[in-house]
């Protein structure tokens, strides 16, 4: 098994390998930006610099520490691997693979249960959809999105190796927020594309909870999830929040929570608050 630093060390050598790929994408956002401001196909740029804002309030927080604690959360669960993985030809594919199923589960948890869309609510709150889109990612979700890795190490998969595929999945998924790439016909079923991710992001009944995957779209097929692009789309979340404040869009919903608590009567109505669906709350007071 590798020592703690040699762990840290390489999981270093796959951040430096990642800010290359990091280079590439600025380069494919800065052209998506003056596109869009050369030809007015942006209708304001509240939302860009919002995003900016949140992104580069992120990337401290890293620094500061909330990147390293998601790293210590793996390596405390190692030691009690059920199985010792066997680093074969097929340990990379499958460790790609697994890593892309955690993150279904850990992107569909995110909608279903309350307490967690307050914090992936931030990416889907913007009624634009553009390359910025990807870098509006909550400030708190690194203190707890490592729990749902937490099984991959307990079967086996090195930290390193996980923490690799996570964020190859993650990555992947930048290119993707954006409208000027159109369907891409039987692709778009077999792999999250922009026209599946369009759906994800549209607020109407048919997308709403729709196109979990991260790279593949072979977890929504299997769970039920999956949804083609419709003919028009509405982005953001039903209730916009009509401000582009960096922290109203990062912190609204959970006092929207807190004040259900609050106001909420006896203990299974406060927890169906936190933990309940979205909008749980509200439809139980519509039906009585």
């Amino acid at each position: 098994m590798e020592t703690l630093e040699e762990q840290f060390l390489a999981y270093q050598a796959v951040l430096d390998w990642m800010d290359i790929f990091a280079i590439a994408f600025a380069i494919f956002f800065i052209g998506d930006c003056l596109f869009d401001f050369c030809f007015k196909r942006r209708p304001g740029w509240k939302e860009t610099f919002a995003n900016g804002f949140i992104f580069l309030v992120n990337a401290g927080l890293d620094v500061l520490g909330f990147g390293l604690l998601f790293i210590l959360g793996l390596v405390i669960f190692e030691p009690l691997a059920v199985f010792d993985i066997p680093k074969s030809w097929w340990y990379w594919p499958l460790t790609l693979l697994a890593a892309d199923l955690s993150y279904y589960w850990m992107h569909r948890l995110e909608h279903e249960i309350r307490l967690f869309w307050a914090v992936h609510v931030v990416h889907h709150s913007s009624p634009e959809f553009n390359t910025s889109t990807a870098f509006r990612l909550s400030w708190v979700e690194s203190l707890y999105e490592w729990i749902f890795l937490v099984p991959m190490i307990l079967l086996g998969f090195g930290v390193v190796e996980t923490l690799i595929a996570i964020l190859i999945v993650i990555q992947y998924q930048s290119w993707i927020h954006t409208e000027k790439i159109g369907r891409l016909g039987f692709l778009d079923k077999i792999f999250n594309t922009p026209s599946a991710h369009r759906v994800h992001h549209g607020s109407t009944p048919d997308c709403i909870d729709k196109n979990y995957g991260g790279i593949l779209m072979l977890w929504d097929h299997l769970f039920g999830t999956y949804q083609s692009e419709p003919e028009k789309n509405i982005y953001g979340i039903t209730t916009p929040l009509g401000t582009s404040n960096p922290f109203t869009i990062n912190f609204a919903e959970f006092g929207a929570i807190g004040r259900d608590v609050i106001r909420l009567k006896g203990m299974k109505n406060k927890l169906l608050a936190l933990f309940g669906r979205p909008g749980a709350t509200e439809q139980k007071e519509n039906s009585q």
